[in-house]
């Protein structure tokens, strides 16, 4: 995710960019915590998508799944908010943000788009920029969210009134689904969260008492996602529709947005605790998370097509288990050093061309 200083690294993440220093290192070293945070989350995301074909008529997995939806993007989000409170809309980081969410936005939806014409047995499926497929919401999400950063640090209660525009959205299908406007709405309060949060919040969630304390949490999560599976819709997840969309009153919209962002930052604070601070095997990983991101829902998709899934259903657990490593594994790959210099040219293309060099300079 992005630096607190984003000139200072490339960009490598599911928002562009890379781990922060930690606090107070002067040597700008790499901090481990973002990156391993990184890649575990990016994991999540892959075995979400693996399990979906397998979801029907199975509550416990159903569980898990909602369970996991319920904090992985929003773990996402808020660590993108915090690496966003550097962005001021010079001219630079406007180049920046064009280059890191924009170009490869288009890049990746039209290829989406022509990909699940076969995928999705959708042959007459149009190409458009404003409606996004599977997961490039993310980029027009984070392209919204970080320009309009300097808006929520000028607040004085950035956090409070972005709850009452996700609020808002959550009663108004009007929105539509330009540019998955409802979900950028929806998932805005976390991200207003991390442009709030100081390096110091993260140590904080990092101590032995809220490692202790977040295993019983988690627990009851899993418990609660269990006990709601039947009896309320998963949908409320996605964060993509208002709540007369759903089938319920629109009062139940707020209601269930404060809820959502309640379970879903107790259970951030779980999963961060349990993030190595540390340089692991899969540290250096985590610098590509945004490869693994844009690429893996080809092969997700491609898998659900062929029928691959039918294969291990009869087998049950076993066959539960051989589908979520395939999945880790698939994005694991994806975030390789090979994979990244192959699919560079699309995911961190060069547009210096495209702009003016920078006043000052002299253009080669």
């Amino acid at each position: 995710m992005s630096t607190a200083t984003e000139s200072a690294h490339r960009p490598g993440g599911p928002d562009r960019a890379e781990s922060s220093p930690g606090p107070g290192d002067p040597s700008g070293a790499r901090d481990a915590f973002f990156d391993n945070a990184k890649y575990l989350a990016i994991l999540l995301v892959a075995v979400g998508h693996i399990w979906e074909p397998l979801l029907p008529g199975d509550r416990g997995l159903l569980a898990l799944y909602v369970f996991v939806y319920a904090f992985h993007m929003p773990a996402f989000i808020v660590v993108s908010g915090f690496f966003s409170r550097s962005f001021d809309a010079s001219p630079g980081r406007v180049r920046r943000l064009v280059t890191c969410f924009v170009v490869p936005y288009v890049l990746f939806e039209t290829a989406y788009a022509l990909f699940t014409r076969w995928s999705d047995d959708d042959p007459q499926r149009p190409v458009t920029l404003l409606d996004p497929t599977y997961v490039t919401w993310f980029l027009a999400a984070l392209f919204v969210w970080r320009l309009t950063a300097p808006l929520w640090r000028s607040l004085r209660w950035p956090l409070a009134v972005a709850l009452v525009v996700a609020m808002l959205a959550s009663l108004s299908p009007s929105i539509g689904e330009d540019l998955d406007l409802q979900r950028v709405l929806q998932f805005l309060p976390y991200f207003v969260l991390g442009l709030c949060l100081r390096p110091d919040h993260f140590a904080l969630v990092r101590r032995p008492a809220v490692r202790a304390l977040s295993v019983p949490v988690a627990l009851l999560g899993l418990a609660a996602a269990y006990w709601a599976v039947p009896r309320v819709s998963y949908a409320w997840l996605y964060h993509s529709s208002a709540a007369q969309q759903l089938g319920m009153r629109w009062w139940a919209g707020p209601v269930v947005t404060l809820l959502l962002f309640a379970v879903g930052v107790a259970l951030v604070i779980c999963f961060l605790a349990w993030v190595p601070a540390r340089r692991t095997w899969f540290t250096a990983l985590g610098t590509g998370t945004l490869y693994g991101y844009l690429l893996h829902g080809f092969v997700m998709k491609a898998l659900a097509r062929t029928g691959f899934h039918d294969l291990l259903r009869p087998y049950g657990l076993p066959g539960l288990v051989a589908v979520t490593l395939l999945g880790a594994l698939v994005v694991t790959a994806l975030c390789t050093a090979p994979v990244r210099r192959l699919f560079r040219p699309v995911v961190e293309p060069r547009t210096r061309w495209a702009f003016r060099p920078p006043r000052g300079t002299v253009s080669r």
